[in-house]
């Protein structure tokens, strides 16, 4: 990358977080909600609750494209979000906040950037949570408890019992999925206005 382009790369991103307010704020919210869930292991729903009243009425007065309807964009965006994460959150693999946070994501972003965004946030929660085992020197562990799960269910998933817990004294750590959902819809906010993903 020459230096021309870096700069040009940055002058995107500046543009971006001051003449797009939709995604300047969307990103502080998930700063401060992955700050909150990694000191306290949850995501407040007033913060939440903020994201969505300031998107969905953004969007309906500030449509991305002017030809669509932008508060059913925000609205079906959130929905989307939420339904992504909801059968995580019913195999107690994840806690409802996060599920929120995702679905406050997507009422800021759409239904399609939201399904990119759901896509980036596992993608980031998988490279966050191998770090965080090799880290704390809990990869064996972790790998073990993976297998202990999928070993425990391959018998009762057939017949409509799946269980993703492990006893605590078994769990290698507590990952805040809020983390992961900053990091990877941010890196897709990101490389979507410096035109690597569309």
């Amino acid at each position: 990358m020459t230096w021309q382009s870096e700069e040009l790369a940055v002058v995107e991103l500046l543009k971006m977080l001051l003449l797009e307010p939709r995604s300047g704020f969307l990103m502080a919210l998930l700063v401060a909600a992955a700050w909150i869930d990694t000191r306290t292991n949850r995501i407040p729903n007033v913060l939440v609750l903020i994201g969505i009243v300031f998107a969905i009425p953004y969007n309906g007065f500030f449509p991305t494209y002017h030809s669509e309807n932008g508060w059913l964009i925000g609205l079906t965006g959130m929905c989307v979000g939420f339904i992504a994460l909801l059968p995580l959150y019913l195999l107690r693999a994840m806690g409802a906040g996060d599920v929120k946070l995702m679905a406050m994501v997507g009422a800021f972003l759409g239904p399609w950037p939201a399904v990119l965004a759901v896509l980036w946030s596992c993608v980031a929660g998988g490279v966050i949570a191998m770090g965080f085992l090799l880290w704390t020197g809990n990869a064996r562990r972790g790998f073990s408890n993976v297998i202990s799960v999928m070993r425990g269910n391959l018998l009762t998933a057939p017949i409509g019992h799946v269980d993703l817990t492990l006893p605590a004294a078994a769990s290698a750590g507590k990952l805040p999925y809020g983390v992961a959902i900053a990091a990877g819809t941010t890196f897709f906010l990101i490389a979507r206005q410096l035109g690597v993903i569309h």
